[in-house]
């Protein structure tokens, strides 16, 4: 399962557990510090927030030159851009401040930040697990001039797989964006798979858009987001070589989240 279904939200899995584990820190925490009359709230929150920062902050600076086109692309966390090392001594720098500054808060913020780590990191393996198990669905789909294409024989090289559909604003918005790296990574298999629309449809579409791209396939039962648990557009999926899940991405796509995902898949392919 890729992302977490609440109504009409969708919220990616690795985001839902981050809430989870800063709910059960919280929570953690509130309890043992009733009993010293202090409440962690502040500084859990903080934490969470300053590591955030600091994380976006650690990747726009690595992907510099991809935002510098755009600087406002900088403040649009939509794109998932985060470094999680950063983020993680930041928050624990904030931390350990607290515990210096209060030493009150020392018991319930050190336990709470334990127990709420425990449950996100072995929630984290989980998912890391069972995303490295997924490979490449079994579906047979069809290309716009109609013939039979097996996706999961696709995996001779790395590959990136786009979940799509033209009523889709963001799927429309990042297109661009695919259509450059596609033409910049020859060594990276892109395939573009439409979801429940038709032939004449999608290639009105890629028309009036004016869009080149190479690899677009039409799925007509909408069964490929099924068969990788997301329900969301856009969702794209990072393959290496040997049809193997090393990565998924919920949402629109920047050039430097596009990088930063291609670069996991040309590494295992080293």
């Amino acid at each position: 399962m890729l992302s977490v279904n609440l109504g009409p939200l969708a919220i990616p899995a690795n985001l839902a557990l981050l809430y989870l584990g800063f709910f059960i820190a919280w929570m953690t925490g509130w309890i043992i510090g009733r009993k010293r009359g202090v409440n962690p709230e502040s500084a859990l929150f903080n934490m969470l927030l300053g590591g955030t920062l600091v994380a976006r902050i650690a990747f726009v600076v690595s992907y510099f030159e991809q935002y510098k086109a755009q600087p406002l692309g900088m403040l649009d966390i939509r794109d998932g851009g985060f470094l999680l090392i950063p983020g993680l001594i930041a928050a624990i720098v904030i931390g350990v401040l607290y515990a210096i500054w209060q030493r009150s808060l020392r018991t319930p913020l050190s336990i709470g930040v334990v127990v709420g780590a425990m449950i996100w990191g072995a929630g984290i393996s989980l998912l890391s697990a069972f995303e490295s198990s997924q490979s490449i669905p079994e579906l047979a789909l069809r290309d716009l001039q109609g013939n039979p294409v097996a996706l999961h024989e696709l995996d001779d090289k790395p590959l990136v797989v786009n979940l799509w559909a033209t009523w889709c604003p963001p799927c429309r918005r990042e297109m661009p964006v695919l259509e450059a790296a596609q033409k910049a990574n020859p060594d990276v298999r892109f395939v573009y798979v439409n979801q429940g629309e038709g032939q004449e449809l999608v290639a009105d579409f890629l028309l009036q858009q004016q869009l080149e791209l190479s690899g677009v396939l039409l799925d007509s039962g909408a069964r490929a987001g099924q068969a990788v648990g997301s329900r969301s557009l856009p969702t794209t999926l990072f393959y290496n070589s040997g049809g193997q899940l090393q990565h998924s991405h919920l949402g629109e796509l920047s050039n430097a989240s596009l990088d930063h995902s291609l670069k996991h898949i040309k590494a295992s392919a080293k």
